[in-house]
């Protein structure tokens, strides 16, 4: 029985062997991921992902790569070449990581020289870095490779269990995850055997520093975002084949999300949401590679409850970061910070992931609507900057970054998206080849001598043409059957002869036959309009045709910031909000009669007109694609009553829209405290402080003479009030201080106040003598000894036009 045991691990061990053999002469991708071709081997051919590819590159080289340098010889001890980018200080060093990425794919694609130059730049200047940090910090930095602000201070205290340091750094394992695989990417998609001993060193160093943590420890650190540094983990052990690397992949696996998931458990509510999303990616991975269902469970369940009930029509989710439960849902249309571009970026690692598992054709319906409707979109046409958030909200707008400024994280996932469109094209399992998108496009299969060219201008056309232009093999062709076409209404023909099959939408459907050069596939993809509800918000629709997401220009009014500058709130739009009431609104008893009178306009595929559908507020409506909508107001979603419930609907909403407007009018700055990215922007401190969810809202407090402290702006004005917004039904002691720069505002003692179960917005008039001659001030929460603040919602500084009066809400 032991001589057996010992034959079975040697033979395991020699079959690893042949495994990581394969991976140092396979191509490209296919180190990694299996099923996919090198995307050298994928042309993209005229239409819009090549131009958005090519607009892209053009921006990836107005960037500075000393500059994005600059933070990792910072913190390595070595003298920078250039100042660090301003923007986003404090997380420097994260944008560098995506860039590398960005120019790893590029450079596979179309092999621009200028891309690969600054590629090997940068590996060789990280590897000098490197090997200062290994010199230069002997106690915690051998292989370390990151920008992260402070490093010394927050790594070699985190190494011996002590977290002040690092929770007061902004999520310093997103920072280094960003360089992690930024560095995996270069070896993965050009062979760079330089950039994988780095990440290598650098995962090594991950598990060094994070040794002497117990369990308990490792999830309290997990409970701060810390990208997908599990999935990179999971990805070291299968370039080696070294059971340490799955080891750190699973202690990096936060069980606060793994547990209920495994489970088809959906715990998502208030969630941040992209905190989340490359966690799920970790876990999918893991299974794969390790064949643990629990893992494999946890990623599959996680996707199928995002992209079911919270994803919206044109893929994206989230609103201000976080996602909503079903009753804050309309925080969706109240909100501008819409759907992040982030969110959509991992999203779609996790169904590229899922798919190589599992081909199933919902994998990539999800895939093209998300490519098509919110990527596609994401980047200006003319400037070719990035977008963070997207908002659903009616007759709202996009804001862009400029190159050199805004460095955001949905920059540097931006720059990444725009250089792999070419890389689920096709796909390939043994004998058979998927068609999984639509795009003009030629492969080269090398292992089958044969190369296929996809001639199309789809979506813009209801049909694409697939062509042997070179060589001839037996294979099986699988082409993708989507979920937008009719059943029984897709067609297939072969060199002229149609195709029959028992395939329903959302599946693929085999074609198997030997192939020689001359064979020509057509197939016919009728597209019809259909309606998909704002999730848990019935009377709001957005309209599709086929898998693109029609919307309308409403207007380009008070588009201010339309370009951001380098402020740190520069990626939100600040033209002032339209009321939703006085939106465009069908009045229509069946929603049929939308779809049913949309009208092509002629020359111009794609765009239609609306005829015979009732408007309240008309305007005059011509929907077109969204990802062509730029530079301009627009309306994604459309409130569509019955002719019984408009006039009530209209009049509640309508009170409430005024009472919105007015206050949003006299803001000059405000908090969503408990919330991550508003809490970093007004720069929070705190001590015995605690963050948390309740009535579907963010709420942070202080205990015990604890405090919460934030930086706001007040543009230099004087006669101004805070507004604080308390929860009427809290239990135990809430005595506490209120300062505005250490001077002492108010008193407050909330305690069984109101004991109501609703919101009470207080105002507080501010002595115009704090205010005189600043542009800034610390607005703190002070709690008393043996008592606590009341859990503080949200935080607006106010002009006094009007009275100062207390109020419920």
């Amino acid at each position: 029985m032991i001589k057996r045991k010992i034959i079975l691990v040697r033979l395991s061990c020699l079959l690893l062997s042949v495994i990581i053999l394969n991976n140092a002469v396979v191509h490209a991708q296919e180190r990694l991921y299996h099923n996919e071709f090198p995307l050298s081997d994928v042309t993209l051919l005229d239409g819009p992902f090549k131009q958005a590819r090519e607009l892209n590159i053009k921006t990836l080289l107005e960037y500075n790569v000393d500059r994005l340098l600059a933070p990792y010889r910072k913190e390595a001890g070595l003298t920078p070449k250039d100042s660090s980018y301003k923007n986003w200080e404090g997380l420097d060093g994260h944008i560098g990581g995506h860039y590398l990425s960005a120019l790893a794919m590029n450079k596979a694609a179309t092999n621009n020289a200028e891309i690969k130059q600054r590629m090997l730049y940068m590996i060789s200047e990280l590897k000098a870095c490197q090997e200062a940090n290994t010199k230069n910090h002997t106690d915690w930095g051998k292989g370390y490779v990151g920008g992260v602000p402070n490093s010394a201070v927050i790594w070699a205290t985190l190494k011996n269990g002590d977290f002040k340091a690092f929770h007061a750094a902004w999520v310093p394992w997103y920072n280094v995850h960003k360089m992690y695989a930024g560095l995996r990417d270069v070896w993965l998609y050009t062979g760079n055997e330089e950039a994988k001993s780095i990440f290598l060193k650098f995962c090594d160093w991950a598990i060094n520093i994070t040794a002497n943590l117990s369990d308990k420890q490792m999830q309290l650190m997990l409970d701060t975002e810390q990208g997908g540094m599990n999935e990179v983990l999971a990805d070291a052990y299968q370039i080696t084949g070294d059971q340490k690397y799955l080891t750190a992949a699973k202690r990096f696996s936060h069980r606060m999300l793994l547990e209920p998931m495994s489970q088809n458990i959906d715990n998502l509510d208030n969630k941040h949401a992209n905190t989340q999303v490359p966690k799920a990616i970790g876990f999918e991975r893991i299974g794969e590679l390790s064949q643990d269902e629990k893992y494999k469970d946890a990623g599959s369940f996680f996707w199928q409850t995002v992209t079911t009930n919270r994803s919206l029509a044109f893929g994206g989710n989230s609103r201000r970061e976080f996602f909503p439960s079903a009753a804050a849902c309309t925080d969706f249309l109240n909100d501008v910070e819409g759907p992040e571009s982030c969110n959509s970026y991992n999203m779609l690692k996790l169904t590229e992931d899922l798919f190589r598992e599992n081909p199933a054709a919902k994998y990539m319906d999800f895939y093209e609507r998300t490519v098509y409707n919110h990527i596609l979109s994401t980047q200006n046409p003319k400037t070719g900057g990035y977008v963070y958030f997207t908002p659903a909200r009616p007759r709202s707008y996009r804001v862009y970054s400029a190159p050199n400024e805004a460095m955001w994280c949905c920059v540097g996932s931006g720059m990444e998206n725009h250089g792999k469109y070419n890389e689920l094209i096709y796909t390939h399992s043994n004998d058979s080849l998927f068609v999984n998108l639509f795009i003009a496009s030629e492969l080269n299969w090398r292992d089958k001598g044969v190369k296929i060219k996809q001639e199309t201008t789809f979506p813009y056309e209801e049909q694409t043409t697939l062509s042997i232009v070179k060589g001839a093999a037996p294979f099986t062709l699988l082409i993708r059957y989507p979920h937008w076409v009719a059943a029984g209404t897709l067609k297939i023909l072969v060199n002229g002869k149609p195709v029959s099959y028992t395939n329903h939408p959302s599946s693929y459907v085999a074609v198997k036959r030997p192939w020689k050069k001359g064979d020509v596939v057509q197939i016919d993809l009728p597209m019809h309009n259909s309606i998909e509800h704002l999730p848990n918000v019935p009377q709001y629709i957005a309209i599709m045709h086929g898998p693109i997401l029609l919307a309308a220009k409403s207007g380009t009014e008070d588009l201010k910031g339309l370009i951001a500058d380098d402020s740190r709130w520069g990626h939100i739009p600040g033209g002032k909000k339209l009321p939703l009431d006085k939106a465009p609104i069908f009045v229509e008893d069946s929603l049929s009669t939308i779809t049913n009178n949309l009208a092509p306009v002629k020359n111009q595929p794609l765009h239609f007109t609306m005829h015979d559908v009732k408007m309240v507020n008309q305007m005059d409506v011509t929907l077109q694609p969204f990802y062509q909508i730029h530079d301009a107001r627009y309306m994604m979603y459309w409130m569509a009553l019955s002719n019984n419930e408009y006039k009530s609907y209209l009049d509640s909403i309508a009170a409430d829209e005024k009472e919105k407007m007015a206050l949003e009018k006299r803001t000059v700055d405000f908090v969503a405290p408990g919330e991550q990215q508003p809490e970093v922007d007004h720069a929070m401190q705190s001590d015995q402080s605690r963050k948390g969810f309740a009535q579907d809202k963010s709420f942070r407090e202080a205990f015990n003479g604890g405090y919460f402290s934030y930086d706001m702006t007040t543009n230099g004005e004087t006669n101004l009030s805070l507004m604080v917004r308390y929860w009427g039904a809290e239990w135990g002691s809430r005595k506490f201080d209120i300062y505005i720069d250490d001077q002492k505002l108010v008193t407050e003692d909330n305690t069984g106040k109101w004991n109501q179960s609703k919101f009470f917005d207080i105002q507080y008039a501010i002595p115009d003598s704090i205010l005189k001659r600043k542009n800034h001030i610390s607005i703190r929460f002070q709690s008393l000894e043996g008592s606590a603040t009341s859990p503080v919602y949200y935080i607006r500084l106010l002009t006094k036009e009007i009275t100062d009066q207390s109020a419920a809400r």
